[in-house]
């Protein structure tokens, strides 16, 4: 077995994660420990798919065995999570077009999908959630810093995930099921001029 993988440097590791199942693989396990069976079942293909993914992912150190049963005469695999690996910039400039864009529709795929059912449950309504979107005027450079920024504050939160998990083991607090997205790309071309005017849907701290 491969050492697990955290920054990921080689862009033939990156189309390793570049599928939709095994991205949603991730996404499961970034919440729970989980089973092929319950894998296949979330994301509504067979098992034996689900087991070919999950192998793929585990030999490449992705993820882990975390535990071993006997249920029902049958052995039941529990896999969890090894850490949550990210794409350093030399190995996403290196990949294909083609791989960049299915990982990219991947993975907004999940991203909409998480954020509409959220949406439709109130999830958004806590006073301290955030929302945002802030067109901006940039250079390289300002580009470049804007990025650090971004990944500054992605490492410190995960710090403060880290202290959140101890007092969560000491059973005095109650956990608050979190999603952070963190999104800073070129901006699209403007669209076409739409025929009615829309509704302004912008909420707080959200700056045009």
């Amino acid at each position: 077995m491969s050492k697990p993988i955290i920054d990921i440097d080689d862009p033939r590791l990156v189309k390793v994660l570049a599928h939709p199942v095994r991205l949603g693989v991730m996404r499961i396990l970034e919440q729970r420990s989980a089973t092929p069976k319950e894998m296949a079942q979330d994301l509504g293909i067979p098992l034996e798919n689900m087991s070919y993914h999950v192998r793929t992912l585990r030999d490449f150190g992705f993820i882990k065995l975390e535990h071993r049963r006997m249920v029902r005469g049958a052995v039941e695999h529990r896999y969890g999570l090894v850490g949550r690996p990210q794409i350093t910039a030399k190995a996403w400039e290196q990949l294909p077009a083609s791989v960049r864009e299915a990982l990219d529709a991947a993975t907004l795929g999940q991203i909409w999908e998480i954020v509409a059912r959220a949406a439709s449950q109130g999830k958004l309504s806590r006073p301290e959630s955030h929302v945002s979107r802030e067109f901006m005027r940039l250079d390289e450079r300002g580009f470049g810093e804007a990025s650090q920024v971004i990944t500054d504050a992605v490492e410190q939160l995960g710090r403060i995930e880290e202290q959140a998990a101890k007092r969560l083991r000491s059973h005095d607090v109650d956990e608050v099921p979190t999603v952070l997205i963190a999104m800073l790309f070129d901006a699209p071309d403007p669209a076409p001029p739409m025929k009615e005017a829309g509704h302004d849907t912008r909420r707080r701290r959200e700056s045009v």
